[in-house]
């Protein structure tokens, strides 16, 4: 097995809460300085900005994978990991014609920047990415699954947009195999509370909206291989 270090719940500019020196470029040679071995840029009901991720990662040698982190009609985030760009970005679009059609407010939400493989920003996204999809959590894990994805229940230990906080417990026919915790001090307490956690492999991402808030190389995931097939594998459990 082949221990990598990890972050895969990042985001990029696009995402409107995002800082704007949160290019992909940006992150990707954060992610190299600190000595990651895998991130996933995962903005809020996006991918418009993983292709430029991905030209980045490979330059600094970094894996990385595309996906987004979506926000459920249950206002639960989840993080949602695809093997290859094209599921990704047909991901995208599905989730996006399933979006509230706000317009989105830059003076109010902030910019929603996509970028290209030279680092430049080269269009905006019109509707604002935080709204909830008309999409339930419920079938969230087929939806991705179909597309050779996983899904995790995004920071499930924070009292707003989580799993627990929204629905008020882990529905027992969940599918999900992996589940992210902020805070793993909190992880015992947790797991007492909501028994699925036991069977579930757990990790901490960043959620980084800042390039100083990329994890540190802390914690580790076992791989069969590096390569997205082999994370995705085993976060498959």
């Amino acid at each position: 097995m082949i221990e990598l270090y990890y972050d895969l719940h990042i985001h990029s500019c696009l995402s409107p809460c995002g800082d704007d020196d949160m290019t992909p470029a940006n992150i990707a040679g954060m992610a190299a300085v600190k000595g990651l071995d895998v991130i996933a840029v995962t903005d809020h009901n996006s991918c418009k900005n993983c292709p430029a991720v991905l030209a980045a990662a490979q330059e600094y040698g970094i894996l990385a994978i595309p996906g987004m982190e979506i926000n459920t009609s249950e206002e639960v985030h989840a993080v949602c990991l695809f093997e290859d760009l094209e599921a990704a970005m047909e991901f995208d679009a599905y989730v996006y014609d399933r979006l509230i059609p706000f317009p989105n407010k830059e003076e109010i939400f902030g910019k929603q920047q996509i970028y290209n493989s030279s680092d430049q920003v080269c269009g905006t996204v019109p509707n604002l990415l935080i709204n909830a999809a008309d999409i339930s959590f419920e079938g969230l894990w087929e939806l991705v699954r179909s597309r050779g994805g996983v899904m995790f229940p995004a920071h499930v230990d924070k009292t707003a947009n989580s799993l627990i906080a929204n629905l008020g417990f882990i529905p027992p026919d969940s599918s999900f195999t992996t589940a992210e915790v902020k805070d793993l001090k909190k992880l015992h307490s947790l797991k007492k509370a909501n028994p699925y956690l036991e069977s579930c492999r757990i990790i901490s991402n960043s959620d980084a909206h800042y390039l100083e808030h990329i994890n540190e190389p802390q914690l580790t995931l076992q791989v069969e291989e590096k390569t997205v097939r082999g994370v995705i594998k085993a976060l498959l459990g």
